[in-house]
């Protein structure tokens, strides 16, 4: 399949996006979470508000994007934000309340966090969230929406450094290599040394 040029494949990412941008009085954000799959460690949701101009290269769902380029473009996106709050939640909630109600709960808290007032959000698929602006949510929404895809960035960059930083509290996991998620090496470690502090219980039933 042919590649199509940076700017013409990131004007068909804002194709959702410049509905709203084009409105007047309408303000902004995409929403996305990173974290609802792994057995250990916290959801997270950023809420970014981002202008039509100027458009940051390369931003892409982050499943896409290497860690390295990830890395690039985490200041460059605070810095072009108009506005943009993350929100955790931990996996001590997520077991009490189950991974979707902890989405939604970081969902809520990612949006009052926001420093701008907002009136219409593009969500990555999640539906029904109790928050005032309007919300249309889009199916694969991190790879179809400029907004969404600049959330995910955030939210994945944040929440790996964070592993990172667990990795080395507890190194028999391989957090820094597996972000928390069931590769075989970890459910490995799991069984070999059992659960630690961050791993999500209600996740590991299967395992141990």
């Amino acid at each position: 399949m042919t590649r199509l040029p940076e700017t013409e494949r990131l004007e068909q990412l804002c194709l959702p996006d410049r509905v709203f941008w084009a409105q007047e009085g309408v303000v902004l954000a995409g929403m996305d979470e990173v974290g609802r799959g792994p057995l250990a460690g916290p959801v997270v949701v950023c809420c970014a508000a981002m202008p039509p101009q100027p458009l940051i290269s390369y931003v892409n769902d982050s499943k896409k994007v290497s860690e390295g380029r990830r890395e690039k473009l985490y200041p460059i996106l605070m810095q072009t934000a108009l506005g943009f709050s993350t929100a955790w939640v931990y996996p001590d909630v997520i077991d009490e309340i189950n991974i979707l109600e902890a989405t939604k709960r970081a969902f809520q808290a990612a949006y009052e966090a926001m420093p701008v007032a907002l009136t219409d959000v593009l969500i990555d698929a999640l539906t029904g969230l109790n928050i005032s602006a309007r919300q249309h949510p889009i199916i694969h929404g991190d790879a179809l929406s400029y907004s969404i895809a600049c959330a995910s960035i955030i939210a994945k960059v944040e929440r790996d450094r964070y592993m990172q930083e667990q990795d080395a509290i507890y190194p028999q996991y391989g957090f820094a290599k597996n972000k928390g998620y069931g590769t075989a090496e970890h459910i490995a470690a799991i069984r070999k040394y059992g659960p630690c502090p961050i791993h999500r219980r209600s996740f590991l039933r299967s395992y141990l």
